[in-house]
């Protein structure tokens, strides 16, 4: 099993009086961790793809959930996004058994953050589990065999699965989408169309690293600005893909709005649009190592706590910086490159207007740049 990042900084939450609450996309290791975390303990296991456990959890009064929980000091709630009406029962068990360590784990989380967030306010922490990141892989694999594989995790990506099973990555990612992807997404939102939501991804998917245009994005696939706007705030709820937006402060001439979109992971990017060419046959060779690097710094932000702000930067003039981070008042930019020999023109409208220190980050020193 490859340790995950998680597991320590939930272990100290243990006894606090609140819930633990970890959500991500389906696939990502969540039940593992857990259960990782929970080995040589004695725990009541509740999952929510039992359709029993789902009725039995569903309404509960206190006297009902006392029965369930009995003498156990540990529940832990497997896909609770299934179970209607769980926010208010993981309230009661907060509430009403403090000596009782209640973890949830789930993975819609557009649908179970709509469900916990108001009832579990102040009585929960919660955290993201991700695809494996770099840092993880490395420690698991270490740092010859990881380095040997950068090429295959640009192409299939870091789900635990497809690291687990080499040879079988293409299948294994086929089902990932088929499953998670439309299936998920349409059942616990409100998109009613596979084919838009099919196509909006196909050309989300070709856009990586460049500005997105909704309108253009409209015109692509037959809905509405609003529409296509909302689709993609349901795809970055269900940790598909996330935005970096522009940074601005006070520069005349710099793009304000616009955002770029970036995918969690860059098998489920390729397996979108079907392409699992080697590098050196690709057109997409930036794009595909800029995912990876934003992906990557995105994990590192949030597991070790930075509280670091992230964008990008350009100018109407297309003057530009692929990655901005903006950490205790501090200002750094990253220009990435796959070659170390490709020359780069830093613009001095953002190194000297913000005091910033502006970094290249290639194939060559990326792990300063992925592992914090």
């Amino acid at each position: 099993m490859i340790k995950r990042t998680l597991e320590k900084i939930i272990l100290k939450k243990f006894g606090t009086g609140k819930a633990i609450v970890i959500v991500g996309a389906r696939q990502v290791g969540k039940t593992t961790l857990v259960k990782k975390i929970l080995e040589n303990k004695e725990y009541l296991f509740l999952n929510a793809d039992d359709p029993a456990v789902r009725v039995m959890l569903s309404n509960p009064n206190t006297e009902q959930i006392k029965s369930i929980i009995a003498k156990d000091k540990i529940v832990f709630i497997d896909e609770a996004q299934r179970i209607e009406n769980i926010g208010i029962t993981l309230k009661i068990i907060t509430d009403t058994f403090p000596d009782v360590q209640l973890i949830v784990t789930g993975s819609s989380s557009f649908y179970l953050g709509n469900e916990i967030n108001e009832p579990l306010t102040g009585r929960k922490w919660e955290y993201v589990l991700y695809p494996v990141s770099w840092e993880e892989y490395e420690n698991h694999m270490g740092f010859l065999r990881s380095e040997q594989q950068l090429e295959n995790r640009l192409l299939f990506g870091f789900y635990p699965d497809v690291l687990n099973n080499p040879g079988n990555e293409k299948e294994i990612l086929k089902d990932l989408t088929d499953s998670y992807l439309y299936r998920d997404i349409l059942a616990f939102s409100e998109i009613r169309k596979p084919d838009v939501l099919e196509k909006l991804l196909q050309a989300l998917a070709f856009q990586i690293g460049s500005e997105v245009n909704f309108n253009e994005l409209a015109q692509i696939t037959g809905i509405n600005k609003t529409t296509v706007q909302r689709y993609i705030e349901i795809l970055e709820k269900g940790f598909i893909i996330f935005r970096l937006k522009s940074f601005r402060r006070n520069l005349r001439n710099e793009i304000k709005r616009n955002s770029k979109i970036y995918f969690f992971d860059n098998g489920i990017r390729n397996m979108i649009i079907g392409n699992f060419a080697s590098l050196n046959l690709r057109q997409d060779l930036g794009a595909l190592w800029e995912n990876f690097l934003v992906s990557e710094r995105l994990k590192q932000n949030i597991y070790k706590q930075t509280f670091a702000k992230i964008y990008f930067w350009r100018t109407k003039q297309k003057q530009e910086i692929d990655f901005v981070e903006e950490k205790e008042g501090t200002i750094e930019g990253f220009e990435f490159k796959w070659s170390a020999a490709k020359k780069v023109r830093i613009p001095k409208a953002f190194s000297e207007n913000y005091k910033a220190n502006v970094k290249i980050i290639n194939r060559e020193n990326f792990r300063e740049f992925v592992i914090i």
